[in-house]
């Protein structure tokens, strides 16, 4: 439906949800912010020091594997730290052997491990992308990409990186305006993908058309904005942020670098849609992918982490910048990890670990079904979750879904109703009204046969009536 939302709220103004956690609140089809409960809670904080190591510096990224291991790009320690599922400490990784020298990273600031375990290294400061396999070992140093899509002054500074299947990597680089930088298997820089556009304000550029050279040369040129972060999903699709709230900071883009993101939900994915002027915006900074098309956005500015599902309807959101449990000061990325959510706080050298809640793994697990082609479970899920939270017109909608599959039109239409999903309605009533016309047609038909018949009657007997009075008259 597209409905943006540009009203303003102060923090302060937010209402409590439904379980007395502050942080946790919901946007209903309007654009209001209301009560809804935490999907996720709190539990517990990693360290250097209970990993029994020197504590993290700035640490600025970090990946969770399928079998959830857990990786930190240890940024100012210049080093990967590796943790088992169950946060215990496996290696370090400070240093690797280059032509027989000893080779260490610095100043990473990007990290990608591969579904065989081999580390990809965004080498920012020495100007290079460290490709090592699962022992640590060696595989490729990609540095200084020549081609003629590059300038001659083009200095190389990987930030964040992603790897498909096919062994081709995917660069976000410092000062790159034309989109993601794409290198074969074998390292050779081969083109851009998926370019941000060029956001143009409608009064300077007014401006420019009258503006002399010399105030021209003075103005900001109208260039792209750049991306922060990416992430790959199973089926080797990218999902990237933006810093600028523009137009749509999250994208999906396909081989071609075209943006097939679904924004079908009551407002397109954005992050928050109220703020202040003096707070401004929401700024992502990560994204993370996880199953059933559901993913992930990090707001650097507020600290919020929301979710949406694949058609773009915002699941939940839990977070926040203070100094208390489960709030950060510094927060720079996310991953999943199972049931659990990771959120990486640069400043504080820690990382968060958030546990589902019921109402969480309840409305995660009605996504999943509905995904998964499971309509009956998944109607339930959604109505379960809609106990919990009145508040969640999504889940309405995902009832609706789910019956309009069923081919349940009329049942369904009610849901889509009641959850103000304008498309869905018509969808599901249409359906209705041909399964109407189609039980029905032939009593429908037959009672048109006899009012035609009838019809017919009355007007041959009216004239035959007509011509008995003429002859008698005559």
């Amino acid at each position: 439906m597209g409905m943006v939302c540009l009203l303003l709220f102060s923090s302060a103004a937010l209402p409590a949800s439904a379980d007395g956690d502050p942080d946790a609140y919901h946007y209903s089809y309007y654009g209001d912010t209301v009560p809804a409960p935490a999907a996720y809670e709190a539990t517990t904080i990693i360290t250097g020091k209970k990993l029994n190591i020197t504590p993290f510096k700035e640490p600025s990224d970090m990946h969770v594997t399928a079998d959830e291991r857990v990786y930190v790009l240890d940024s100012g320690n210049g080093r990967i730290v590796e943790m088992d599922r169950n946060f215990k400490l496996v290696r370090t990784i400070e240093s690797f052997q280059n032509d027989g020298k000893t080779d260490q990273f610095k100043n990473p600031q990007g990290l990608f491990v591969t579904e065989k375990g081999d580390l990809l290294v965004a080498d920012s400061d020495n100007q290079r992308v460290v490709h090592l396999d699962n022992k640590g070992q060696l595989v490729k140093i990609v540095s200084e990409p020549k081609s003629d899509l590059l300038n001659e002054d083009f200095q190389f500074k990987p930030m964040r990186i992603v790897m498909d299947q096919g062994e081709r990597i995917y660069v976000m680089a410092a000062g790159v305006f034309d989109g993601f930088m794409e290198f074969s298997a074998d390292g050779e820089f081969s083109s851009f993908i998926g370019a941000n556009r060029v956001q143009v304000d409608p009064v300077e550029y007014l401006w420019k058309r009258f503006a002399t050279r010399e105030q021209r040369s003075q103005m900001v040129m109208f260039t792209p904005t750049e991306f922060t972060n990416l992430d790959m999903d199973e089926e080797g699709f990218i999902y990237a942020t933006s810093g600028d709230r523009g137009k749509d900071p999250i994208k999906k883009l396909n081989a071609q670098g075209t943006d097939i993101l679904r924004r079908e939900g009551y407002s397109a994915p954005q992050g928050d849609l109220r703020y202040t002027t003096e707070a401004g915006p929401s700024r992502l900074i990560d994204v993370d992918v996880g199953d059933s098309d559901m993913y992930s956005v990090l707001d650097s500015n507020r600290g919020r982490i929301f979710t949406y599902n694949g058609d773009g309807y915002l699941l939940h959101i839990f977070g926040g910048i203070g100094n208390r449990m489960g709030m950060f000061n510094t927060p720079v990325a996310l991953e999943r990890a199972g049931d659990r959510m990771l959120v990486l706080d640069k400043a504080l050298g820690e990382i968060t670990v958030f546990q589902t809640t019921e109402y969480g793994r309840t409305l995660h697990d009605a996504v999943r079904s509905y995904y998964n082609g499971e309509e009956d479970q998944s109607s339930e899920l959604f109505a379960k979750a809609a106990e919990m939270n009145a508040n969640l017109e999504y889940a309405y909608a995902g009832i609706g879904k789910a019956l309009l599959r069923q081919k349940e039109y009329a049942e369904s239409a009610q849901y889509f109703k009641q959850s103000m999903e304008r498309q869905g309605y018509s969808k599901a009533f249409l359906l209705y009204r041909k399964e109407l016309m189609r039980e029905h047609f032939s009593w429908v038909m037959s009672g048109i046969f006899l009012a035609v018949a009838a019809f017919v009657t009355i007007v041959i007997v009216r004239r035959q009536k007509r011509r008995t009075t003429n002859a008698g008259i005559k």
